[in-house]
């Protein structure tokens, strides 16, 4: 039995002022929800930009960590290249004291200058990653402090916006359902348009009264003819001006005194 009645509430065939009073009130509880939202003020963004710096710090830290790893490797490479070429030399002068010719004293004076060689590169090399090991250590202590830092700033935001979100969860709740009742009210495309129309307004006002022969979205003159096809709440009236959807002014007051 319950299968049937969801079917014909589905099928309500709405009027059109109705559904542009649906649209109007839809209005009003989206102005409700952007108002509780200001009260977050920028903490959202300020949140989301915490977060990200932390997420890129946290990146170079392990970047910074990784590099070290990847020099203390080439280090103690080196270092065994370095005893290599000592057990070389050592080798090379036992020989020298057992040459038979010039030829051979010349050779083994020759490897034995190459691994020397050798030896004052790698020792180069050892005091330039020592530096570098020294620096990139230095650089991610700073980093650490820093992510350190942030972290305390992004849990104290998030605790904000928290306790903020808690505030109001009943309230943003309840109009969010009441929202959804007059959206049910509303063909998609009416939907569509008022969305797109939201999206581009500063203020986030896609629809207004006509008060004092105005538009409340621009203030701008609206012809006593186009007032008139207004408040007959026949079909969709936009401002030529500013392109917001046109109510009577009646849906205000009415609004106004069930809000009383």
């Amino acid at each position: 039995m319950a299968t049937p009645k969801k079917k014909a509430a589905e099928t309500i065939d709405y009027s059109m002022e109705e559904k542009i009073e649906a649209l109007y009130r839809l209005q009003r509880i989206d102005t409700k929800i952007d108002e509780i939202n200001k009260v977050k003020g920028e903490l959202p963004l300020e949140v989301e930009d915490l977060e990200n710096e932390v997420a890129g710090l946290q990146t170079r830290i392990e970047n910074i960590n990784g590099e070290v790893e990847e020099l203390d490797a080439l280090t103690k490479q080196r270092k065994e290249e370095i005893e290599q070429s000592t057990a070389l030399i050592t080798r090379y002068n036992e020989q020298l004291k057992n040459v038979r010719n010039n030829r051979e004293y010349d050779s083994l004076n020759k490897e034995v200058e190459y691994q020397t060689l050798e030896i004052e590169l790698n020792e180069k090399r050892l005091k330039e990653y020592a530096a570098d090991i020294k620096a990139k250590k230095t650089a991610a202590e700073e980093a650490v402090a820093m992510c350190a830092e942030r972290t305390i700033d992004l849990d104290q935001k998030r605790t904000e916006l928290e306790t903020i979100d808690k505030e109001t969860a009943v309230e943003v709740a309840a109009l969010k359902a009441e929202a959804d009742q007059m959206r049910a009210k509303i063909d998609e495309r009416l939907l569509s348009a008022y969305t797109r129309i939201r999206s581009n307004a500063r203020n986030g006002l896609a629809v207004v009264t006509v008060r004092r022969d105005a538009c409340g979205g621009c203030y701008n003159s609206i012809p006593p003819q186009r007032q008139y096809e207004v408040r007959q709440s026949r079909k969709v009236i936009v401002c030529e001006y500013c392109g917001r959807v046109l109510v009577s002014d009646e849906f205000g007051s009415e609004a106004g005194a069930a809000a009383t």
